[in-house]
């Protein structure tokens, strides 16, 4: 349409103003119609590989694709950010974390959560959970640690929310020793499974989330499980993933049609909506940690889960 041509369709019309706005509160309105509303096209979410800090380095290392996504603040999916932390031996790295919840694995290493009432000490092969983190802080052991933590800040910085003070947050600290989640894992191999089962994978929750059966009001992880030679049929859901590569070797990801290596210690972004298989050509089973916006969408009643590969 040319720029002195009158607009006769409503789709090209710009944000309509108040005509005689009485007061500022007034004069802050701005219309649009079912023509132009919805024609707002934001950045594809991109599947991202993350690699893990180099031994020497040490601090925070964010997985941050903000730019790609057009937002303002650090985010690896439009409501969650992953980050690596290396904590030097005998170091302390203070924790400001601007997040309802956050999920974290230990890597390698050992050390302590202080400075809160629910501190502990952590070691290789831990989880752990934690309400809004600002005043606590992780002490490494002789050997140092490296933790992979991931957070809903994205969302609470797309909201402008701050985290919830600690006498009313939603969630406690949870520990997840190492051993406790061999335990579990050994019993969910005993069992059978069905059809209709995504694989043998742990999920994790506490005891005031469990009726949602989910880690955080927005967030659920599981510990997911593929045996050698085998994939994880192709299926689709409408919540972002963040997945971390714990163990496998000659393993990779289809995300979209798009052929993702596994490399030790990697997070791999896929995209909400995106077609998504995991394949392990190798001769030992393997692990990946996926955190997920499924609480999010679980509560809004929009998983969409759905297979796109018939059972062989």
């Amino acid at each position: 349409m040319k720029t002195n041509e009158p607009v006769t369709d409503m789709a090209d019309l710009p944000a309509q103003r108040p005509a005689v706005p009485a007061n500022a509160a007034q004069a802050r309105a701005r219309f649009f119609n079912s023509g132009n509303a919805f024609n707002v096209k934001l950045p594809e979410v991109p599947a991202q590989l993350f690699m893990p800090p180099r031994e020497d380095a040490f601090g925070v290392f964010g997985c941050d694709q903000s730019d790609a996504l057009g937002c303002g603040f650090a985010a690896t999916t439009p409501l969650m950010l992953a980050r690596y932390m290396r904590v030097a031996p005998g170091e302390a790295l203070p924790l400001d974390v601007h997040a309802t919840g956050s999920v974290w694995y230990v890597i390698s290493g050992n050390g302590e959560l202080v400075g809160a009432a629910d501190g502990f000490a952590f070691g290789a092969g831990d989880v752990f959970l934690l309400p809004a983190a600002r005043d606590h802080r992780l002490v490494a052991g002789s050997a140092g640690a490296l933790l992979w933590t991931v957070g809903n800040e994205p969302q609470l910085a797309f909201d402008g929310s701050q985290p919830p003070a600690a006498s009313n947050a939603l969630i406690d600290a949870v520990h997840y020793p190492a051993d406790e989640i061999e335990r579990q894992f050994a019993l969910i191999f005993s069992m059978a499974t069905s059809d209709a089962t995504s694989g043998r994978a742990l999920i994790f929750s506490s005891d005031r989330q469990e009726p949602a059966r989910n880690l955080t009001p927005t967030l659920t992880l599981s510990f997911n499980t593929l045996e050698p030679c085998t994939h994880q049929r192709s299926h689709r859901h409408n919540s972002a993933a963040v997945t971390l590569v714990v163990q496998g070797e000659a393993c990779h990801s289809m995300v979209a049609g798009v052929h993702c290596p596994w490399a030790p210690w990697a997070t791999l972004v896929t995209p909400p909506g995106a077609p998504h298989s995991h394949h392990n050509a190798g001769l030992k089973g393997a692990r990946f940690l996926i955190v997920q916006d499924g609480g999010l969408h679980h509560h809004a009643r929009t998983m969409g889960f759905e297979f796109l590969e018939a059972v062989l």
